[in-house]
């Protein structure tokens, strides 16, 4: 999930040109995306869209959330259409995973991608509680988060760095992806790459994308660059050299190479697809 790339649900042609934007991973919106007077329209439009789109996409729907009056219609609506899954946002508490759970059981929906939305105070601060199952990959909301904290978004970002670190964290110890934050300015692309690369750096897989224009630019961050494949190729190598050697220490670089640099290098090749 290099790209979780965002459509209006109640875009027909959005939907339609997903298949152009190429992201790893598409997503339907049912919640933001929609006002509140527009609910059932939008979704009729969404069921309608993605039961004629030919696209070799994992395609997923954002349901409204648990507490709404839209959830479980929203779940039913999706279920037959045999996509990859959905997006639940506002994870907050296990009785929304329980409330999840059953819904998808009365459709007799069992997806293969559920990705859970940390976007409140409450879901960041029991982030490790709340990844479980059904759960396969969460994303954090900034924009959301910022509200319920009464906050203020600024472009360094400080002010979410705290909750953006806990969600990969939890993520990581639950071992499902996480997916980062929005960036709201979608025709900076420059501001686009230096969050990104932010969130990379953090231990995200990928980026929450809301334009198209964001899709390139976030396969770009998240896919290690040729020099990045050189590098871990030399860790490894100067790594096995030493072992064969028996002295145990390699140096690469100037630096010396130890068990976290060989992970790291390993992780590096594999997300290179070697």
């Amino acid at each position: 999930m290099r790209s979780l790339f965002f459509v209006p649900g109640g875009r027909a042609d959005m939907i339609a040109k997903v298949p152009r934007f190429a992201p790893d991973v598409a997503v339907v919106d049912l919640e933001d995306a929609v006002p509140v007077a527009d609910k059932e329209s939008a979704r009729a439009v969404a069921v309608q869209a993605l039961s004629t789109l030919d696209t070799s996409v994992p395609m997923l729907v954002r349901v409204n959330a648990t507490d709404t009056p839209w959830f479980l219609d929203d779940v039913a609506a999706v279920a037959p259409l045999g996509l990859a899954g959905l997006v639940l946002p506002k994870l907050e508490r296990p009785a929304d995973l329980e409330m999840l759970r059953s819904a998808l059981s009365s459709a007799g929906w069992e997806p293969s991608v559920v990705v859970a939305g940390l976007e409140t105070a409450l879901g960041v601060a029991d982030a490790r509680v709340l990844i479980a199952p059904p759960v396969t990959a969460v994303f954090f909301g900034a924009e959301d988060y910022s509200v319920d904290m009464a906050g203020r978004r600024t472009a360094g970002g400080l002010e979410v760095l705290y909750a953006r670190s806990q969600v990969v964290l939890a993520a990581r110890l639950a071992g499902v992806p996480a997916v980062d934050q929005i960036v709201a300015s979608v025709r900076d692309s420059d501001a686009f790459l230096a969050d990104a690369a932010v969130g990379r750096d953090l231990g995200y897989a990928g980026k929450l994308c809301i334009h198209p224009s964001q899709v390139s630019l976030a396969h770009s961050v998240f896919t290690p660059s040729e020099a990045d494949v050189a590098h871990a190729r030399a860790v490894l190598e100067a790594h096995r050299a030493a072992a064969v050697g028996g002295s145990g220490a390699a140096v690469v670089d100037g630096q010396m190479i130890d068990e976290p640099h060989v992970r790291l290098a390993t992780a590096t090749l594999q997300a290179a697809g070697e």
